[in-house]
C-alpha cells in the first residue's frame, strides 16, 4: 500500500513557520512528507532540511516524495524526542523551525497489519516504531483491569472506560485477546446499545491504546522545552494535535515559556530571574477551514499552536 497522508493544515502550518530560504528546518513526525515538500520548495541552496519518523514505511514514503530535493534533505528513522542528538550528529545545534502533526496517518490506519483500526480483523499491534517490543496485544492481554480503566478513562476520555476495563480483563480469563476484531466485540459488549450512536464504540478505546503503546503524551511532555531551546532566535515551532490532552500539554508548555516566572502575583517586581524564551503566536488554536473539513474528515479534531522564539 502506498503511504497516504493527508497534512493537515498544511497552508497554515508554512504560513507560521515563516520560512527563510537559507533557513534550517525540521519535521518531527515526517509521514508521507507533505509539511516536508513545502517547506524544500521554499528553500534555497543553501537551507536545509531533516525529516524525522520512526516508521520506516514513513522514511521511505518521503524520501520518494522528495527526491528531486535530495540535496537539501537529510531523512533520520528515529522518536522526535531524540532530535537534540540526532541533529547534532549532523553538526546543527540551532534551527530556524520545526514542525509536528501528531496524527497517525492513513497508512498506518488503512494498512491491515499494523492493527491500528478497528475496520479489521488482525493482529493488536498499533506500534509506530516496528523496533519497539511492547504491542497493543501486551497491553490488552497484561495490564491490571485498572491501568486499562486509567488508560481508557484519560486517553481515550470514553465515560464507559470502567465497564471497558471490566469486560477485557473478564474476557482475557477465558483465552487472550489476539486481534482487533476480537477486542472491538468486547468494547462493543461493554457499552449500551443506545450509546452505540455516534461513530464505531470501539473508536475512543483503540485510541487509548495506541497512545498508550506508543508513549504519545510522554514524549511530546518530555520534548517540548528541548525542542524550543532548539530555536534559533526568531525561528518558530509548529505543533498540529487531534487528542485534547495533546493541545493541553502544548499550550500549557508555550504559555509557559512565555511566561516562566513564579514569583507571587503581589510582588511588584520579578525576583525569580527566569527569562521568556519567546512569545505565544497563536492566542487561539488556528482550525482546519470549512473546506478541509469536507476534504479530510480526519482533521476534525486537529489544532495547530505556533511559538516563537525570542
Amino acid at each position: 500500500m502506498t503511504f497516504v497522508h493527508y497534512s493537515v493544515l498544511l497552508q497554515e502550518t508554512i504560513e507560521n513557520l515563516n520560512v527563510k530560504e537559507n533557513g534550517i528546518y525540521v519535521d518531527g513526525t515526517l509521514g508521507g512528507g507533505g509539511h516536508a515538500l513545502e517547506v524544500v520548495k521554499r528553500l534555497s541552496e543553501e537551507g536545509k532540511f531533516f525529516g524525522i519518523d520512526q516508521d520506516e514505511a514513513a522514511i521511505s514514503a518521503a524520501g520518494e516524495r522528495l527526491k528531486e530535493y535530495r540535496d537539501k534533505i537529510t531523512l533520520i528513522r528515529s522518536n522526535y524526542c531524540n532530535m537534540k542528538s540526532v541533529l547534532a550528529k549532523e553538526g546543527v545545534t540551532g534551527v530556524d523551525g520545526i514542525v509536528l502533526d501528531l496524527g497517525v496517518s492513513s497508512y498506518q490506519l488503512d494498512t491491515e497489519e499494523r492493527g491500528f483500526s478497528y475496520r479489521f480483523d488482525t493482529a493488536l499491534d498499533m506500534r509506530m516504531d516496528q523496533r519497539q517490543n511492547l504491542t497493543a496485544r501486551d497491553i490488552v492481554n497484561n495490564y491490571s483491569e485498572m491501568e486499562l480503566f486509567r488508560i481508557i478513562r484519560d486517553y481515550g476520555e470514553d465515560k464507559f472506560a470502567k465497564n471497558i476495563a471490566k469486560h477485557i480483563v473478564a474476557q482475557r480469563c477465558k483465552k487472550s485477546i489476539e486481534t482487533t476484531g476480537e477486542l472491538a466485540e468486547i468494547i462493543k459488549a461493554a457499552i449500551p446499545a443506545k450509546f452505540r450512536v455516534n461513530g464505531h464504540p470501539a473508536k475512543q478505546t483503540f485510541q487509548a491504546i495506541r497512545i498508550e503503546c506508543n508513549r504519545e503524551l510522554e514524549v511530546l511532555r518530555d520534548s517540548l522545552d528541548m525542542m524550543m531551546d532548539l530555536l534559533n532566535p526568531g525561528g518558530r515551532i509548529c505543533i498540529i494535535t487531534f487528542h485534547s490532552l495533546e493541545d493541553r500539554i502544548v499550550k500549557s508548555a508555550f504559555k509557559k515559556a512565555e511566561n516562566p516566572c513564579t514569583c507571587p502575583p503581589e510582588f511588584p517586581v520579578c525576583v525569580c530571574g527566569k527569562k521568556s524564551l519567546g512569545k505565544v503566536i497563536s492566542r487561539k488554536p488556528i482550525l482546519p477551514t470549512e473546506k478541509e473539513l469536507n476534504e479530510n474528515s480526519r482533521s476534525k479534531s486537529a489544532k495547530l499552536r505556533v511559538f516563537e522564539k525570542r
